[in-house]
């Protein structure tokens, strides 16, 4: 497959992962588990953004990593432009800025385990790029310090139990985030399947692994 079909293809599919995952972040989970109100805890976000990951690692394999950062910016701008049409100007700014440093980070990690076992490297560069993007989103989305972005739903800002069963009460978007990183770090580990799936399909080209 030509190299830029297939960096058309792994931008597209950024961008549609990113945008959906802007759009899907202002719903929470409207569904009771065990007594635990999820709507506390998660939104429908959590579960698509983390496929973005595993895009950015496919590329980095693939290509190396100055093509998968060319992959990224090109997510990272059409995400911002199209989510400011679908969600609100403060979540595609928090979006945009948690996307690009987390993405970055996980090619830098990923880039340095490249040649361990197959499994560290996206496995790593997914958690540590995720641990990064969660706190600057949802700080930059919901806490009162960057009220200068825009206004917040009341129902993000109230508070909430603390992980939904703890007695301690905490502003709501920061059990977002908590729960938010907890399915990030467990798709991160069910994404290995499909990495670990494509790996003979999406082998590195002779200067990937050669790249910086």
């Amino acid at each position: 497959m030509p190299i830029m079909r297939s960096l058309l293809i792994y931008s597209l599919l950024m961008t549609t992962v990113v945008v959906a995952s802007n759009f899907l972040v202002q719903y929470p989970l409207h569904i009771t588990l065990a007594g635990i109100n999820l709507a506390d805890l998660l939104t429908f976000g959590a579960f698509t953004y983390p496929i973005a990951f595993l895009i950015t690692d496919l590329t980095n394999r693939q290509f190396g990593p100055k093509l998968a950062r060319r992959v990224v910016f090109v997510g990272f701008i059409a995400g911002v432009l199209l989510s400011i049409l679908l969600a609100s100007p403060r979540i595609a700014a928090a979006s945009g800025s948690a996307f690009l440093v987390g993405q970055l980070l996980d090619i830098s990690v990923f880039n340095k385990l490249r040649r361990e076992s197959w499994w560290k490297a996206p496995l790593m560069g997914s958690l540590i790029g995720s641990a990064l993007d969660t706190v600057i989103f949802f700080s930059m989305s919901f806490a009162p310090l960057f009220g200068f972005l825009g206004v917040n739903d009341d129902f993000a800002i109230g508070t909430a139990p603390l992980f939904g069963v703890l007695a301690m009460e905490a502003p709501r978007w920061i059990s977002w985030a908590v729960a938010d990183f907890s399915v990030k770090m467990l798709i991160g580990i069910v994404m290995l399947v499909p990495y670990g799936a494509l790996m003979t399909v999406v082998r590195p080209m002779p200067a990937a692994e050669r790249a910086v």
